[in-house]
């Protein structure tokens, strides 16, 4: 039996030849009949989708975070869950700036993020190789990227505009000396810390939430270069820092990381010197030291660079239980634009895509749109509903409420407090006999296509209403009500 592959089409069909096209003669023109040769120009023109608008160029491998440091007394996530238990996590690293083409050694703020596959769903930590951020408002955000990119009229990077801008936002000091100091030229990959740079929270098994920011320190230790040695080492090599990474792990150089936490409780928060959830602030570690949680190591590279690099899909939207938000206007904004950017870019459902799809089942009411796997299948497609069978929210996971001043930040119920059937009851009692004969018709005719625990639900409404408008809805459905039923729901 030959061990020979068979090339095939996308529709899986044999063959034959995939050198020359099919022509009328050996001169002659091309047929449209060649399948073959137009699925292959057609793919090939679909072949590119649209670049990050920042952190275009990237490089990323797979890891394992391993806890080190129980901290359950912070966090109930399952990925704390005990020591020594393992995740598996990709890491992508980023120029923000540039684009696809520009070159690894430039000087740039890095991007650090990182996928973490729990057993209760992915968590995204989308972070930079610095603690803070140009701007504290995400209404600054576009302008300030536009100033990194290309003049409009000469296409070319422009110092006016980005100086500009940073004169005129005095908050983006921080991170411009940061980006200017040794740290903007890292030396690699490898020799860079991480961070989560928001302020997120955690909570615990109690319920009680504290304020945290997340580190990476890398076990390589700090290495950066000169300006001289970025400008020689570009001019040999644009991908310096992803082939590093690359080898270095394909050799068993496997990088790591140490993972640490800051904490800070609601009453530090109050209490502190600088608004704990501006971005361009640090907390300091004097005042609030580094607690160990874990190490990561990357130890595997992808197999392919677009699906599993290109197509991967970062978002700080991607909590799980244990793990939240925080006040942070920039997080806030984020927790909307990446997410939404990832479905423009790759598509409505890029979390199906293998490299963002979590390792834990995923039960939801979305469906169909652009590359659907089918998810879901046959079962139930809206919520709520009466099928059993069907997800449902547990309360278990709700997060405590947040207070703001005099206001509570909660999912209130919607029902408390509300009547919802008084102005449908005086509605009907406005109608002429006539007009409730044709509505109840009407309502019947529809309802009794139901199954008989759903007209009985929708029957007791009607009742809540108005009686006669249950009493002429059930006459049609040839439903004889218990009186029982009757004194519950006028009660």
């Amino acid at each position: 039996m030959s061990d020979k592959k068979q090339l095939t089409t996308a529709e899986g069909c044999p063959i034959a030849d995939n050198e020359n096209s099919i022509t009328a003669g050996p001169r002659g023109p091309l047929l449209m009949q060649d399948v073959q040769l137009l699925e292959q120009m057609q793919h090939f023109n679909r072949e590119r989708i649209p670049e990050r608008v920042v952190h275009a160029k990237g490089s990323a491998a797979y890891g394992t975070f391993t806890v080190t440091n129980d901290i359950s007394k912070y966090s109930k996530a399952s990925i704390f869950a005990e020591v020594g238990k393992q995740t598996e996590c990709l890491l992508r690293f980023s120029t923000v700036a540039g684009e696809r083409g520009a070159a690894d050694a430039e000087r740039d703020v890095r991007g650090f993020a990182i996928k973490f596959y729990t057993d209760q769903g992915n968590w995204d930590l989308v972070g930079n190789n610095t603690p803070v951020f140009f701007v504290r408002d995400p209404l600054k955000f576009a302008n300030f990227i536009h100033t990194q990119k290309r003049d409009p009229k000469t296409n070319m990077r422009c110092m006016n505009m980005q100086w500009d801008f940073w004169s005129m936002c005095p908050e983006s000091l921080h991170q411009v000396t940061i980006l200017f100091s040794d740290r903007g030229l890292p030396r690699t990959l490898r020799n860079m810390n991480g961070y989560g740079s928001h302020t997120y929270s955690l909570v615990n098994d109690a319920n009680e939430r504290i304020w945290c920011k997340f580190h990476f320190k890398t076990m390589q230790g700090i290495e950066c270069m000169t300006d001289e040695e970025s400008t020689e080492l570009i001019g040999r090599d644009r991908e310096s820092h992803q082939r590093d990474l690359f080898n270095s792990i394909a050799q068993g150089d496997c990088p790591k990381w140490r993972v640490c936490i800051q904490v800070m409780t609601d009453k530090q928060a109050h209490e502190f010197k600088w608004n704990p959830f501006d971005l361009t602030k640090v907390w300091p570690h004097a005042d609030f030291p580094l607690i160990e949680v874990g190490i990561m190591e990357l130890n595997r590279n992808p197999e392919n660079y677009f699906a599993e690099v290109e197509q991967a899909s970062f978002s700080p939207s991607a909590l799980v239980p244990g793990i939240g938000h925080s006040p942070d206007k920039m997080l806030q904004a984020r927790l909307m634009s990446y997410a939404d950017a990832h479905r423009y870019r790759v598509g409505t459902n890029y979390q199906q895509l293998p490299v963002n799809r979590p390792k834990c089942p995923v039960m939801h009411y979305q469906r169909d749109g652009a590359m659907s796997t089918g998810l879901g299948g046959a079962a139930t497609n809206y919520h709520p509903n009466s099928d059993n069978a069907a997800p449902k929210a547990d309360p278990v996971y709700a997060e405590p409420p947040l207070h703001l001043g005099d206001v509570s930040v909660d999912r209130y119920n919607s029902r408390v407090d509300h009547d919802d059937f008084s102005q449908a009851g005086n509605l009907y009692r406005l109608f002429s006999d006539e007009q409730k004969d044709r509505l109840t018709t009407a309502i019947a005719g529809a309802l009794g296509g139901a199954r008989e625990e759903i007209q009985m639900r929708q029957l007791c409404h009607f009742f809540r209403a108005d009686p006669d408008y249950g009493r002429r809805v059930a006459e049609k459905l040839n439903i004889e009500v218990p009186a029982e039923m009757l004194e519950a729901v006028q009660s």
